[in-house]
């Protein structure tokens, strides 16, 4: 147990110890005067009837003072069990998030060193070495990959930020969301790696976005799906129409999602496993970004299962027209 939740159930004692106590001293004191009282009932010249009477009232405001002190103690009881569990619901949150930024830090620390040195290493080749034609190109190719893809990470880092304090403006046109999709895949294409791509494009499908978003947005599909499939499967991408909204359904072949897992993997800087021990990349944001994006384009995702393996993430947006 962590020494911050020892030390908040060590003052929640405490408390409650010291309350008990002023309270058995109340009651004891409150029973003490008014047996004082009582004993002076005696003294004076009453009747037996009126002595009875008077006596039967003093024991009755006793009792009820007892009673009204085990009332307030029960509402301070009520009052301090509350106020610990909210505390401790408020610490373990904090924790959460603590332990979600450090896998963060560690994750990002990665994520740039990988390309980076994958780039340093490629213009030492192409430096030092008489390559033919076909494996600069190769070459060329993966650092530019690797360019894209630290490019990518300053991106989401910055969205994510600019989302945090409200500070991102969505600037909103009329989008051929085919042709953007095809590009980017063809984009994608071009990385050592990212070949196979298995696509089904309905042409002419448009949208009221924000280019720039939308792009990350695809970006961040295709990645995640990448990230968790295999290096021998395809990743299939389809968008249609359906009514007045556009799907856009990105499928991998991976390890698929547990049920448990499905409504966390949209939260800011949630990755499943710890840092030290996860195989594969990220950073925590795409998803967190993405959902953000559609949501603030009218629009819904979701995930369900893949057959016979993998996920589908599926991305509804308004149809333009």
């Amino acid at each position: 147990m962590k020494r911050p939740v020892i030390i908040l159930y060590l003052l929640a004692f405490y408390i409650l110890f010291q309350f008990c106590w002023w309270a058995y001293l109340l009651v004891s004191l409150n029973d003490e005067v008014y047996k004082h009282r009582i004993e002076n009932v005696g003294l004076l010249v009453l009747t037996p009837e009126q002595r009875e009477g008077a006596t039967v009232a003093l024991e009755k405001k006793i009792g009820n003072r007892r009673w009204m002190v085990i009332g307030e103690g029960i509402v301070f009881l009520s009052l301090l069990i509350w106020g610990t569990s909210v505390m401790l619901k408020i610490y373990k949150k904090e924790m959460a998030l603590a332990r979600q930024q450090k896998n963060f830090l560690l994750s990002i620390t990665h994520e740039f060193k990988s390309p980076l040195a994958s780039i340093k290493l490629y213009l030492q080749t192409l430096l030092r070495h008489d390559l033919d034609k076909k494996k600069e190109i190769s070459f060329i190719n993966s650092a530019i990959g690797d360019t894209d893809r630290l490019n990518n990470l300053v991106e989401n880092a910055l969205m994510a930020n600019l989302i945090d304090h409200k500070g991102y403006s969505f600037s909103k046109e009329d989008i051929n969301i085919s042709a953007l999709l095809r590009l980017m895949i063809q984009k994608f294409q071009q990385i050592p790696g990212h070949e196979k791509i298995e696509s089904h494009i309905e042409e002419g499908l448009y949208v009221h976005a924000d280019k720039n978003a939308l792009s990350i947005l695809i970006s961040n599909l295709i990645e995640n799906g990448w990230k968790y499939s295999p290096k021998e499967s395809p990743l299939e991408i389809t968008i249609t129409r359906a009514e007045n909204k556009i799907h856009l359904l990105i499928a991998d072949q991976g390890v698929g999602i547990p049920d448990a897992e499905k409504q966390n993997i949209f939260t800011k800087f949630y990755r499943i496993g710890n840092e030290e021990t996860r195989r594969t990349k990220g950073t925590g944001l795409g998803l967190f970004i993405v959902k953000y994006i559609v949501e603030e384009h009218s629009g819904k995702i979701s995930v369900f299962d893949n057959k016979p393996a993998g996920s589908i993430f599926r991305v509804e947006l308004p149809l333009l027209g």
